[in-house]
């Protein structure tokens, strides 16, 4: 049994060895393997160095490297890694430090406990530790979530998490468009129509940067949400 860990990086250079670190430290439950699908979204600086170096320095560490020509979007990226996917659970890391992979296992609990099929970690559940910092992005992610909801009919407290642990052969199923960050609502919507899904949530620490540290998600992508909402719950 393995856990596809996919992580998609853009402009990651200085800080995705610590990421790696921590992959690589995890001791994961129910005697699973680890699988870490990098997928560089043509980033700009040395990012593909920084990867290529790690993976020639800890050969132990299962890394499949995956690299786009053109900039695509994290979506893009994302629908790379899922497709070259071996495991038969699959997990999305960022590749910056705002999630832990020491909670791997928290998220894999309810999927080898036979319970699960699909895990969501929520940032806003649980007395896990997560970083203050913006207000109105706060306010942004609980009025999408509520939104989604509403049309999924699901009660997910954080639909907008990078956490999210599936089932491989439900997520490589489904059809998935969105090449940015339209692609959370997209496969929230999609997976509340998967033929007896069960989809549960855990609580999850959230150590979220600055735009000085390197967050990339804006107001833009926002709105972007919103339509994707409507247009993958009412247009199926």
């Amino acid at each position: 049994m393995k856990l596809s860990i996919i992580i998609p990086a853009y402009n990651e250079g200085r800080t995705i060895h610590f990421i790696l670190d921590k992959v690589k430290a995890v001791q994961l439950i129910g005697g699973l393997e680890k699988e870490v699908i990098i997928v560089n979204d043509c980033s700009k600086d040395n990012t593909e160095e920084a990867i290529l170096n790690y993976q020639k320095a800890n050969p132990e560490l299962n890394i499949q490297y995956r690299k786009h020509e053109v900039n695509q979007g994290k979506g893009a990226a994302l629908h790379t890694g899922i497709r070259e996917a071996t495991g038969e659970y699959l997990i999305i890391q960022d590749a910056d430090l705002e999630y832990d992979p020491k909670e791997f296992n928290i998220m894999l609990q309810p999927v080898l406990d036979g319970f699960a099929d699909v895990v969501y970690g929520s940032r806003f559940a649980d007395g896990k530790p997560h970083r203050i910092l913006f207000f109105w992005h706060t306010i942004g992610n609980t009025m999408l979530t509520i939104a989604s909801n509403m049309f999924t009919n699901l009660n997910l407290s954080d639909m907008e998490t990078c956490y999210k642990l599936f089932r491989s052969d439900i997520v490589k199923s489904l059809d998935l468009k969105e090449k940015r960050f339209g692609f959370e609502p997209e496969v929230t919507a999609k997976m509340s129509r998967y033929p007896k899904v069960r989809i549960y949530e855990v609580g999850i620490s959230y150590y979220g940067r600055t735009y000085e540290e390197g967050k990339k998600i804006g107001w833009r992508d926002g709105f972007r949400a919103i339509y994707c909402i409507l247009r993958y719950n009412l247009f199926v």
